[in-house]
């Protein structure tokens, strides 16, 4: 892992970005933009994890930022979550539900690791 500089660096938030971007693209369109309970829940609890990334760096401090991992992987949670709300009322197809629930399954694999490392910093 090369230094990171800023959280702009970190693959986790990169990859959240992109997260970010697909749902709000699929909460646009049709009856799901027209939810707008389901679409904001979605739309905050994405967000969240890729803020709480970049909120914890900016911290300075790896028990403050595994302390904000720990929000973000939790918001992935969520996330998780209301895709399967968003697939059993037909807001999005099986397809779309399995590439966004891999995305955010491999977010929430890459905010444990990076919690992880930080743990082993902290001893």
């Amino acid at each position: 892992m090369g230094k990171i500089e800023r959280f702009e660096d970190i693959n986790a938030w990169q990859n959240a970005r992109i997260l970010v971007k697909n749902v709000y693209q699929i909460t646009s369109k049709g009856a799901f933009s027209k939810d707008y309970g389901l679409r904001d829940q979605i739309q905050r609890a994405v967000v969240s994890i890729m803020s709480n990334i970049a909120e914890g760096f900016e911290r300075r401090g790896n028990k403050e930022f595994s302390q904000f991992l720990f929000v973000s992987k939790a918001s992935a949670g969520e996330v998780r979550s209301l895709l399967y709300v968003a697939k059993d009322i037909g807001y999005i197809d099986e397809r779309i539900f399995n590439e966004l629930q891999d995305s955010v399954s491999h977010l929430s694999c890459q905010i444990s690791a990076f919690i992880k490392y930080l743990s082993k910093t902290l001893k």
